[in-house]
Parts: structure tokens; C-alpha cells; sequence
């Protein structure tokens, strides 16, 4: 059966690469240099939220760039299932009623990045560590 846009999937999965990426690295943006600022208060830096930070950062420039992004991916995907059971699930265990639906949409999101991996438009696809996908046929 043919699929409706199937033909550019592969560019579409790297837009949600990109954005998926770009957006992580916000958040530790927020965390390591209180930018862009937030209307929420910050939390206070500790070793464990620096850390945290830094992984958001780097890791999700890594999955925006497409460099070695899917062990980027993989990592940042624990993170946030770590983040989740931490800071969320000890207020109940349903993300809607304890506010960790973003975590749990990152974890499966950077989940499926590790398992598909750069894709086009990467740096992996540039330097030749992955083969970029063709554009299939419709």
C-alpha cells in the first residue's frame, strides 16, 4: 500500500531530529546559562541538576546535528526516564497527573532516535559513519 508522504519520510524523520534536538538543548541551555530566560523560577544548581544539564545540552545538540546520535539518543533517553521516576512519578505514577508527560514523550522520542539513528541531513551522513536512507520510491 502506498503511503501518503512516504516518499519524503526520511526528511521528515530528520526535521523531528532537529527539532527534537534543538528543543532538549533548551532545556539545558536553562539550566547551565539561564537562557533563554523562563517565566518559571529556576531551580537551584546542584551536581546532579548540572549534570542533568549538561546532558541536555550537548546530548540534544548531538541529536540536532546528527552526530553519533543515536548513543546521545539512547543516553538522553535514560535521562528522562530517570527524571521521571525522580521528580515526577513520586506524585503519582500517570504522567498526566503528575506533570511528566514531556519526559515520558522525550524517553520514547530519543528511544526511537537510538534506534533509527542520524538519518539524512547529519554529520554522520556527511563524514560517511552512516548511509543516509534513499527516498523510496511511491
Amino acid at each position: 500500500m502506498n503511503r501518503f508522504l512516504g516518499k519524503y519520510a526520511p526528511y521528515f524523520y530528520a526535521v523531528l531530529r532537529i527539532v527534537t534536538g534543538l528543543m532538549f538543548a533548551l532545556h539545558g541551555s536553562q539550566k547551565l546559562f539561564g537562557f533563554p530566560p523562563s517565566s518559571r523560577p529556576a531551580m537551584p544548581l546542584n551536581a546532579l541538576m548540572t549534570f542533568g544539564g549538561i546532558i541536555e545540552f550537548v546530548g540534544g545538540l548531538m541529536i540536532a546535528f546528527g552526530l553519533l546520535a543515536g548513543f546521545a539518543a539512547f543516553i538522553a533517553s535514560g535521562m528522562m526516564a530517570v527524571a521521571y521516576f525522580m521528580a515526577h512519578a513520586p506524585s503519582g505514577f500517570l504522567p498526566i497527573v503528575n506533570g511528566g508527560e514531556l519526559a515520558v514523550l522525550y524517553c520514547f522520542l530519543f528511544l526511537y532516535i537510538a534506534a533509527r539513528g542520524s538519518g539524512v541531513w547529519s554529520i554522520d551522513s556527511l563524514i560517511g559513519r552512516t548511509r543516509a536512507e534513499p527516498v523510496a520510491d511511491s
